[in-house]
């Protein structure tokens, strides 16, 4: 594994905390919406990551490995169910349908999406300046 494999490794992490943290801000934006038209109401989703053998040259190194993003899921769980018969959404017997994102949760995913991000961004400044101090001591 060379040097700048640290380079890959640590990118592939930081582009896969960004769609988590994408995926976490769309759902936080979506937190109170209800049911629309269709009456299916807004669901929860998940990133689902997978490790990636990376190498040098388009080869496959099993010394290293990144991470990739490799689908969105929905929660199926359903959603909150509040009782608001005057509520231009409501069904039939007067409920409406929230979207079933747990804001607690989400808030929890965005912590540990950016301190995964800012961690891999950390170990790429260090890789940097190790390689910069290395070239120093040839002068």
């Amino acid at each position: 594994m060379s040097m700048f494999q640290i380079f890959n490794i640590s990118g592939s992490a930081v582009s896969a905390q960004s769609q988590r943290l994408n995926v976490v801000a769309s759902n936080l934006a979506n937190v109170d919406t209800v049911a629309g038209p269709d009456g299916a109401a807004y669901k929860a989703r998940q990133v689902m990551f997978q490790t990636h053998l990376m190498g040098a040259n388009g080869q496959l190194d099993e010394a290293s490995a990144g991470v990739k993003v490799t689908q969105i899921t929905e929660d199926q769980t359903p959603g909150r169910r509040v009782f608001d018969p005057k509520h231009p959404k409501a069904d039939g017997t007067g409920y409406v349908t929230y979207s079933n994102v747990n804001s607690v949760e989400e808030m929890v995913n965005m912590i540990s999406a950016s301190r995964s991000y800012q961690n891999n961004v950390e170990v790429m400044n260090t890789a940097k300046n190790l390689l910069q101090k290395t070239l120093q001591m040839g002068q």
